[in-house]
């Protein structure tokens, strides 16, 4: 029998909401922002850029979520902080860039963000908090 302990409970939290987030958009892009796209208006170039940088998103967030699941097992923290702090920087950069835009073109569009934003500075919060783990947790 395989032993296998969560040594970083921020980290596997992290990655079931990273998975979540994942499909969530995966669906809410199927079902609710693509077929809007799907217009004669919109050129098919942009339509098709639009549609995988929608779908990058997911993935990544996917790749976030397996990679936080993994990291949660892990013993020597030292060795995946690295990786949770460039996550961390990639997810704000994305908040940045959600704010940023949003009251670029439509300032009064931003009250649409905030469950995306309370979700992402969530997210990033987990991911800080088990970066500081091994100062707590020194003796496990």
């Amino acid at each position: 029998m395989i032993n296998i302990k969560v040594r970083n409970f921020y980290y596997l939290i992290a990655g079931v909401l990273a998975i979540l987030f994942a499909v969530t958009h995966a669906w809410n892009g199927q079902s609710a922002v693509l077929p809007k796209l799907d217009i004669s208006e919109i050129p098919m170039d942009t339509q098709t850029v639009f549609t995988y940088v929608w779908h990058i998103i997911t993935a990544e967030n996917l790749v976030f979520g397996i990679a936080f699941i993994f990291m949660s097992f892990q013993s020597e923290r030292s060795k995946i902080r690295f990786a949770a702090w460039m996550i961390a920087a990639i997810l704000i950069v994305r908040l940045m860039v959600i704010l940023g835009v949003t009251a670029m073109l439509d300032v009064s569009a931003l009250t649409d963000t905030l469950i995306d934003s309370i979700a992402i500075v969530i997210y990033v919060a987990l991911i800080i908090l088990g970066t500081t783990m091994k100062k707590k947790q020194s003796g496990g």
